[in-house]
């Protein structure tokens, strides 16, 4: 119908192109419609032939009954289907029997079952120095009894990457996460209402022990949604570059104080040696310590001698950047790319 009123008309004198406009379809589409072997209104919306072998309303009647019987009120129709199969009836397709309950406003999920709950994501937080946003998990360390770990409490400092307190015990427990935050916060001197501290939903991280210790210190608690890692994408991030260090132990760990002294030696190296990624290659204390500027400076100026000596090198292009890193995300808002570019290197 609508290719006989555009070649009508052009017959008439009208340009196609305005025809189609006129009707609500693109050239393009009509090209589409020419080729194809069924010259058939294609557009949403425009009427279509009734399908020769639809669902009679019969048919449905069926279907939404065999679902609300007594037997099957409960079940959805992934288990119904099979059951009337193994009793000699077939009414539909497993996909009709949902098609059709959608259409009788029963697509609710059947039986006891609850819809998922939406988890809004975490409170978004910035870093614009040290000490601004922690974040700290525990790690299994595994022993050489089968089935038994030790556990490794770690804290990052979101902005530094610098590791700020950590400690090995042979279980999780609040009262040991509680010791440790405070360690840290006398050590480095954290004042009230200064810090957030980031953890997952694991019950030493929300212990009331420790709930206790962060209202005395002043500390604002963030926690991650259930089951999401990528919510603590730092900590993680860590435990990754811990266990995949070529000096990790190949066999497990003797004993408690053997695990410790491991730990002490990656720290000290994390800390102070391992050039990260995120932070412009510089080392976790050089950032955390206010040392990062003036070495990357020294960094710029090596090249920009260097693209002196050889500019053909270059092509025009400017050297390396290596302006110190900016302020550190931790959960920002997907439209924030800014924040995004901050968190593409956590390794």
């Amino acid at each position: 119908m609508a290719i006989t009123l555009i070649d009508e008309a052009v017959r008439a004198g009208a340009r196609q192109s305005r025809a189609c406009v006129t009707i609500g379809v693109s050239c393009r589409t009509l090209r589409r419609w020419r080729s194809a072997p069924t010259l058939q209104d294609q557009r949403k919306g425009a009427p279509r032939k009734p399908c020769p072998h639809a669902l009679t309303p019969q048919e449905k009647a069926a279907i939404v009954a065999a679902c609300n019987s007594h037997e099957h009120q409960s079940l959805p129709p992934s288990q119904i289907v099979p059951r009337l199969a193994d009793q000699g009836v077939y009414l539909a397709s497993e996909s009709s029997f949902y098609r059709v309950l959608r259409e009788y406003g029963q697509g609710h999920r059947r039986g006891r079952a609850h819809p998922p709950r939406s988890v809004s994501r975490p409170q978004a937080w910035v870093a614009h120095a040290p000490l601004q946003v922690w974040s700290w998990d525990i790690t299994f360390l595994p022993t050489t009894v089968r089935g038994q770990f030790y556990r490794l409490y770690l804290v990052l400092d979101v902005y530094s990457r610098m590791i700020v307190g950590w400690e090995v015990h042979v279980d999780e427990r609040a009262e040991h996460a509680a010791t440790l935050i405070t360690k840290a916060c006398m050590r480095h001197g954290v004042r009230r209402e200064q810090l957030v501290l980031h953890a997952d939903n694991g019950s030493p991280m929300k212990g009331a022990t420790m709930l206790a210790t962060l209202q005395r210190l002043g500390i604002m608690p963030s926690f991650s949604r259930p089951s999401v890692s990528d919510d603590n994408p730092y900590s993680e991030a860590l435990f990754r570059t811990l266990k995949y260090t070529p000096a990790y132990p190949s066999k497990p760990f003797a004993s408690l104080e053997d695990a410790r002294r491991w730990v002490l030696r990656f720290v000290t190296w994390y800390n102070t040696e391992h050039r990260h990624s995120a932070i412009k290659f510089v080392t976790p204390a050089q950032r955390h310590y206010g040392q990062e500027a003036l070495l990357l400076q020294a960094r710029q100026q090596v090249y920009e001698a260097a693209r002196q000596a050889m500019p053909q090198r270059w092509k025009g292009r400017p050297t390396r950047d290596w302006r110190p890193a900016a302020e550190v995300w931790l959960n920002p808002e997907k439209q924030s790319t800014h924040a995004q570019r901050n968190l593409e290197h956590v390794a």
